[in-house]
């Protein structure tokens, strides 16, 4: 159902209701939308600092310092019907992406894990065969200068033919640099599966960049490359835990995604518990939540389930 038929009373509902945040349905112009059976989080960071060796990821002193484990995120992330997730590592240290692997043959809600592995590393090749050996492995991600300085680079490139050889996927993080070279990247090797976090680092909804359009329509002509829509509401300019939650201040990006990617190559990520810094996870759910479900039940049904599963390949457990 297209966003046209919703009045803006029934937007506000979307948004600020308690069907729009909590439970596994909605209505909308009196015909229920119903949400997936799995909603898959896409997106999310697990640590422990109080392990051996601390961790290079949160720093001392952050909000973010603190252990945050599965059953953290599922007591935040349950009561909106998110089922299962992905898991995205920001550790630069290798073994760091066993202790995630080792973490998810406990815990079954982890469909899949994005690694962090270094194309231009000697041992990159060795380790990805390593890692890639375990199902719940689906891939690795580059951020910032790394992907822009290198993605051109002969090595790097042959690194991704290995990615894709494997079926394995690339997250990319970063603004329009970024966007550039992962447009270049999917033609180079038109077989990798790339994903795009964080809507390619927009911003403020209020201060869009028009580089920031042209790096998103360039990517979204490439079918390879998906649009992961996550961190919407911790890069606006607000204080911490504190970002506007209403629809429509967001309505500028999502309808900007929307027209680059279609319905076939978003998927939903939290960002969580970065994602803290903007505002909590229901109010940041509730916003995806109530402008997909504008969309009609099928287009959920991709954004939530159907369209992670083609872009990391995860199996249900």
């Amino acid at each position: 159902m297209e966003s046209r038929l919703f009045s803006r009373s029934r937007r506000d509902f979307l948004v600020t209701g308690a069907g729009a945040v909590l439970g596994v349905s909605m209505r909308a112009e009196g015909v229920e939308v119903k949400m997936p059976e799995m909603v898959v989080d896409t997106h999310t960071h697990f640590y422990d600092p109080s392990r051996e060796g601390g961790v290079p990821w949160p720093q001392k002193g952050s909000p973010l310092y603190r252990t945050v484990m599965p059953a953290d995120w599922k007591k935040v992330a349950a009561p909106c019907g998110v089922t299962h997730t992905v898991i995205v590592e920001a550790s630069l240290l290798v073994e760091d992406n066993q202790w995630i692997l080792d973490l998810a043959e406990k815990e079954k809600s982890i469909v899949g894990f994005v690694g962090n592995l270094d194309p231009m590393s000697e041992g990159f090749e060795g380790n990805l065969e390593r890692f890639a050996a375990n199902p719940i492995f689906r891939g690795i991600r580059v951020s910032g200068k790394k992907f822009s300085d290198f993605a051109g680079e002969a090595k790097f490139v042959s690194g991704m033919k290995k990615l894709a050889g494997l079926g394995l996927s690339l997250d990319v993080n970063g603004g329009h640099p970024m966007l550039l070279k992962a447009t270049e990247l999917a033609k180079a090797v038109p077989d990798l599966r790339i994903v795009v976090d964080h809507v390619g680092s927009a911003g403020d909804p209020g201060m869009l960049k028009d580089e920031w359009r042209e790096g998103m329509k360039l990517a979204g002509t490439c079918g390879n490359v998906f649009c992961k829509v996550s961190g919407l509401p911790e890069q606006t300019k607000a204080e911490w835990g504190k970002a506007r939650t209403d629809l429509d201040f967001y309505r500028p990006i999502l309808n900007w995604v929307w027209e680059c990617f279609g319905e076939d190559r978003v998927i939903y990520g939290s960002n969580w518990p970065v994602s803290d810094k903007g505002t909590g996870y229901a109010e940041m759910f509730g916003i995806v939540k109530g402008y997909f479900a504008e969309k009609g039940e099928a287009v959920m049904r991709k954004y939530f389930l159907e369209n992670s599963r083609v872009a990391y390949r995860w199996v249900a457990r």
